[in-house]
């Protein structure tokens, strides 16, 4: 079952495995800039429940972070900033249980797009096959300049 983090508590369920997407950040500092981001950002972040088959579990297996964003070029976007499964729960279909879930989610919202960014290397190549399945094209380079 996919849940959105409603509680600190549901966002701490989500910490490991957003941190193995974001290795550069403890669970402290996960937890911080989540927080902030949900107060200030309106992000949100769905996770895949599974307490219902495994009611001992209490570490989410998979989670999308997003946002709603209003652009000129496309309109009323959901934009993915992250989405990350635990490495030992991998292939089991639970990254594509939560794009559907948020691809449904801007639909109901209104929206004209959902959109996302992701890293350039083999490994993100699994994720990018994700992606493509779910019918996303690559529409964009995306620069950056580090300050």
């Amino acid at each position: 079952m996919v849940k959105i983090a409603q509680t600190e508590a549901d966002v701490r369920r989500c910490l490991p495995a957003m941190v193995a997407l974001r290795s550069q950040l403890t669970e402290t500092q996960a937890l911080e800039h989540i927080l902030s981001l949900q107060e200030t950002d309106r992000y949100l972040i769905a996770y895949i429940d599974n307490t219902v088959e495994q009611p001992a579990e209490t570490v989410a297996p998979a989670v999308i972070g997003y946002r709603y964003m209003n652009l000129l070029f496309s309109g009323k976007t959901l934009y993915i900033d992250d989405l990350s499964t635990l490495p030992d729960q991998r292939g089991k279909g639970y990254a594509g249980r939560l794009l559907d879930f948020v691809i449904d989610e801007a639909r109901k919202a209104g929206c004209t797009a959902v959109t996302l960014d992701s890293g350039q290397n083999p490994q993100r190549y699994d994720a990018h096959r994700l992606y493509l399945n779910k019918r996303f094209n690559i529409v964009s380079h995306h620069f950056a300049l580090k300050l």
